[in-house]
């Protein structure tokens, strides 16, 4: 019985950080062992919000490659490319577009949200108002059936869902079938990964304690972290569920452990400054082995750009087999 297909992607807009692990890539690579899977780094993504300089794009989408190949992503099990490859992607957004209703995307809460929340960019452009529908040419034009995704990216898949639902019933009568499956969500839990102001950890807030960062800068960064804010003094008892630091205790700390960093935050027992170093004492020598995993990447750019040279051409052999059938679908 043939694989079910995955479809995920990481938008190339920075460097990837401890948020993009464990709330994307730790999840892939369970999913590699079982699915059919098509991960990309996603540069034109990055286009519709960094327009205005582009010229770090291409370094990014390369640099998030390797560091999923470091972390363990195998190429042999996953077909692993960069967006802009695989020009398919472009031409059935195009076609896409034209059958998409403008109050769909007007109704996107993440475009509301990300109009509002990001000030340091223009974002009122025709491509990242439409991006939702390049999402959805991204994953149909590989017949995609499953997309991993949080509780927050619902809506996106939706859209997808309904743009392929139309397109099928406008043109699918010309094949006597659907052009499209309907991709269904896989949802995956996403662990709260703070930054060290206590915010999401992301790139757009400079928060982030990146995967590339020398271990120097990581202690620096974990020991500059924000805390329970209730602990102005060593003496002062704190509550881990209100500490941010906390949240990384519960993806990088055994529970045995945990339990009694609680109790010595509760008890004031232990200050900040221990349960940071506590902390380290588990993230340094995971970010260690993974730092040695992408020098060996670095020092060998001819075998990373042959990946993504063979995966790019193994999507778009896929890919023109959908655009095939969408262009026969709408006679073109």
């Amino acid at each position: 019985m043939a694989k079910k297909r995955v479809v995920s992607a990481m938008r190339s807009s920075g460097e990837l950080h401890l948020g993009h692990y464990f709330g994307a890539i730790k999840n892939w690579l369970n999913l590699q062992k079982e699915y059919d899977c098509f991960f990309f780094g996603a540069d034109w993504h990055a286009l519709t919000s960094d327009y205005k300089d582009p010229s770090k794009i291409n370094r990014y989408a390369l640099s998030n490659i390797k560091d999923c190949l470091s972390l363990g992503i195998d190429p042999e099990r996953v077909t692993l490319f960069i967006q802009s490859h695989v020009k398919e992607h472009a031409e059935l957004y195009l076609l896409l577009s034209m059958i998409t209703p403008l109050g769909w995307l007007e109704r996107n809460p993440t475009y509301k949200e990300q109009i509002s929340q990001i000030q340091n960019k223009d974002l009122s452009n025709l491509g990242f108002f439409s991006y939702p529908v390049l999402q959805a040419a991204d994953v149909l034009v590989y017949n995609g059936e499953i997309v991993p995704v949080g509780e927050d990216q619902v809506p996106h898949l939706e859209l997808s869902r309904e743009i392929a639902r139309r397109f099928n019933f406008l043109y699918g009568d010309v094949l006597q079938t659907a052009v499209f499956k309907e991709p269904q969500a896989e949802l995956t839990p996403t662990p709260k990964i703070p930054g060290i102001d206590g915010r999401k950890m992301s790139n757009s807030y400079g928060n982030a304690i990146f995967l590339s960062d020398p271990e120097k800068v990581v202690s620096e960064k974990v020991m500059k972290m924000m805390t329970d804010p209730a602990r102005k003094r060593r003496q002062d008892p704190g509550e881990p569920k209100l500490c941010p630091l906390f949240d990384l205790h519960e993806v990088f700390t055994e529970a045995s452990a945990q339990e009694e960093l609680a109790r010595g935050c509760r008890t004031a027992a232990i200050g900040c400054v221990d349960c940071k170093k506590e902390l380290l004492k588990r993230l340094l020598p995971w970010h260690d082995d993974f730092l040695k995993k992408r020098a060996d990447y670095e020092s060998h750019p001819k075998r990373v750009h042959d990946i993504i040279k063979n995966g790019s051409e193994k999507a778009r052999k896929e890919a023109s087999k959908t655009m095939e059938r969408v262009r026969e679908a709408i006679h073109l």
